[in-house]
């Protein structure tokens, strides 16, 4: 991501300005596409944490996990971890998948949904989205699905979810688990019920820098059955059959423990979690300011040659983690050079994503012909990313509308 910065930009203070020479024009500073939203309250829990003496996994990742949890209201567990990429792997693991299982996921997605799959020696199978909504389309699913295919892999592109109900449905007549990358999704709600609380086997969420709500790298694996939860939390933290923070604070002799699998290093910690404790405090209303944004988004680049993203239907409802325009065939400028061109005037974006399919590793290691992925083809050569963040001003989001406008006559 390009998030070089870390706080919206403030204004040129007036002593500079009246320091300048009359005819000088300052530049306006460069606006990224993405910010993460830190405040005084995330601040001074991350200075408690420091102080009280417990920073890796221990007291305030438990809470957080307990927060998170309640916050989806579900009888779900939630099992805090480093990464939603170390997320996928756990979620995998747990289910058995292994050498000789086909995964299906989309290709338009980052590479990671993908290479959780290889860890564990298995093989993702690329399958193409839906033309509207960019997210997983279930007749490529269906079409994709073998006798050796163990998993689908869902990513709710952008914040909105996918066609849950269809790929479900697959799942239960093929007897396939189903794994939810919500990397993008929280909180978004599918058909009035919040992502994490569907009947996938699992779901895990992302709290990257540019996330929705963030940690600063850091994940959260949502799952109902408990011995999967078992398996999780296990392989999290090295294949140790007695959590650390458990033996550190017995008040009796807890040194003994067994090492029962060969685990992973996949613990968030506590600084982490004092983070995501407040920023949590905070969803309800980082998710009005992010509607409210690509509200204005909607109104204002309705006449230009741009192909806006969907909104979802009825009580379902959208993150807004990305607001994500694809260029018409009618448009002035091509993507590449509108990207440069908005560069130019101080404005950042971005691409979500370069189809897995052209990177050249999967290239080179899945089924990949680009006729086989049309509209990830398509809307590839015409998407980008503008910027949309909590802390982003209406002034800036106007920087961003003005210039669309001129480098996009109608």
């Amino acid at each position: 991501m390009d998030d070089h910065q870390l706080a919206e930009p403030a204004a040129t203070p007036a002593t500079t300005l009246a320091a300048a020479p009359a005819t000088a024009t300052a530049a306006p500073p460069f606006l990224p596409f993405a910010l993460p939203d830190i405040g005084e309250e995330e601040i001074a829990a991350v200075v408690e944490c420091l102080r009280s003496g417990w920073v890796t996994t221990g007291p305030t990742a438990r809470r957080f996990e307990a927060a998170f949890r309640d916050y989806l209201g579900a009888d779900v567990q939630a099992i805090s971890v480093n990464s939603a990429t170390a997320g996928l792997h756990l979620a995998l693991e747990s289910l058995g998948i292994g050498p000789g299982d086909e995964v299906i996921v989309p290709t338009l997605t980052f590479t990671a949904t993908a290479e959780v799959v290889r860890y564990l020696g298995a093989q993702p199978v690329l399958v193409d989205v839906d033309a509207v909504t960019l997210n997983m389309d279930p007749r490529a699913v269906e079409a994709a699905i073998t006798p050796r295919t163990r998993a689908i892999v869902p990513v709710h592109y952008a914040g909105m979810a996918c066609d849950m109900d269809a790929l479900l449905a697959l799942a239960r007549r093929h007897e396939l688990r189903v794994v939810e990358d919500a990397a993008h999704a929280f909180p978004t709600r599918y058909r009035g019920r919040l992502v994490g609380t569907l009947e996938s086997d699992i779901t895990v969420f992302s709290f990257y820098a540019n996330k929705t709500m963030t940690t600063g790298e850091g994940g959260m694996v949502v799952v109902r059955d408990p011995e999967l939860a078992r398996r999780i939390r296990l392989m999290r933290l090295h294949g140790i059959s007695q959590d650390a923070f458990d033996r550190y604070v017995s008040k009796t002799p807890a040194w003994f423990y067994e090492v029962v699998a060969a685990g992973f290093k996949y613990n968030l910690t506590d600084i982490a979690a004092a983070i995501g404790i407040e920023q949590l405090k905070k969803i309800d209303r980082f998710l009005e300011q992010r509607q409210r944004l690509a509200a204005r988004y909607d109104e204002a680049l309705a006449g230009l040659p741009l192909v806006l993203p969907p909104r979802p239907e009825g009580d379902s409802t959208h993150a807004w983690h990305l607001y994500v325009v694809r260029l018409r065939e009618d448009a002035a400028l091509q993507r590449d050079e509108l990207i440069v061109r908005l560069s130019e005037l101080g404005i950042g974006t971005s691409v979500h994503f370069i189809p897995l399919h052209r990177q050249p590793y999967w290239r080179d290691n899945c089924v990949s012909a680009p006729e086989r992925f049309p509209v990830a083809e398509a809307a590839f050569g015409a998407m980008l990313t503008l910027p949309l963040y909590t802390r982003m001003t209406d002034a800036s989001q106007e920087r961003v509308i003005h210039a669309l406008h001129e480098l996009l006559p109608c």
